[in-house]
């Protein structure tokens, strides 16, 4: 979802995931107090395979709000249930149905992407995970045909048996899937734990080389801004406040001030407690990293 843009041709797309305790718009609310101009939600509760519909009402409210506030970009977050990659038949058409479903309410709300998570191949390898992601995944595309949602498939940290760690991975899937309404949605602290060298310009020119020649930097649809307490490597998903951990503030400055990336929405992931004022924190170090003066190794 992005709002009509009088002002600047590239305005600044920053905010964080917000919580939809008490419906959809009240996430709208949080977002703005905070002066986003992007958001995050879940569309139901994360935890759970099934929720209540979004109502009428909700998202008449959620709109309104939305048009009341400088929000200009919306992202919806599947759920952490989902498991596309299931090697258990059952559980891989639960995870089908409960994708499409997702899909349909970030329809509803003219929400226009969806962040996925590749899913896990419970060890039967990556081959053969990717294989069974794709034939879900062309299955979703197939039953939410026309809904105006694309699925963005979320870099991993590799943690486990998890996809996506190598962008090959991501590429593969999205090439065996048709390549039809699908994008990447690339996580900072998932990128550093899977082993990407982000912390220098050089080291970042290669990584971005590499994610042009399996995916395609015009997939690259959506950041999440998260620092880690682990090492490069790791392969542990833990996030930390922006500066805070081991990819430090080079990082996110190259980000802030790339050109290329000054359409994509830039969402905060990290910890959250105490609450609002650690994502005010966090957004304000981004804001004043996103400044001309902050252009020191800019990131063409």
């Amino acid at each position: 979802m992005t709002k009509a843009v009088r002002s600047a041709p590239c305005p600044l797309l920053l905010g964080a995931h917000m919580s939809i305790a008490g419906g959809v718009q009240n996430a709208v609310t949080r977002a703005a107090e905070l002066g986003c101009t992007a958001i995050q939600i879940f569309l139901k509760n994360n935890t759970r395979w099934e929720g209540p519909p979004i109502t009428e009402q909700q998202r008449r409210e959620f709109h309104a709000r939305l048009a009341d506030s400088d929000i200009l970009s919306v992202v919806a977050h599947a759920s952490y249930l989902i498991n596309i990659a299931s090697p258990v038949e059952e559980l891989r058409l639960r995870s089908q149905n409960a994708l499409a479903d997702e899909v349909r309410r970030a329809a509803f709300l003219g929400i226009p992407v969806l962040v996925l998570h590749p899913g896990s191949h419970a060890g039967h390898g990556a081959e053969a995970g990717i294989r069974i992601a794709a034939k879900t995944l062309r299955a979703v595309l197939e039953e939410t045909k026309g809904s105006g949602v694309d699925i963005l498939l979320e870099t991993t940290a590799g943690q486990g048996t998890g996809l996506g760690r190598r962008f090959r991975e991501l590429g593969a899937l999205i090439f065996m899937s048709g390549g039809r309404r699908l994008g990447v949605c690339a996580d900072t602290a998932h990128l550093h734990a899977a082993g990407y060298d982000i912390l220098t310009r050089p080291a970042w020119t290669a990584v971005l080389n590499e994610f042009e020649y399996y995916i395609g930097l015009k997939r690259l649809r959506v950041w999440h801004l998260n620092d880690t307490p682990k090492e490069m490597g790791s392969r542990v998903d833990r996030h930390a406040a922006i500066g805070e951990g081991t990819i430090g503030l080079k990082a996110f400055r190259m980000i802030m001030t790339a050109r290329r990336f000054s359409a994509v929405p830039k969402i905060l992931e990290t910890p959250k407690e105490p609450e609002p004022e650690m994502d005010r924190k966090n957004l304000a170090l981004l804001r004043s990293l996103a400044k001309p003066s902050a252009r020191k190794e800019p990131m063409s």
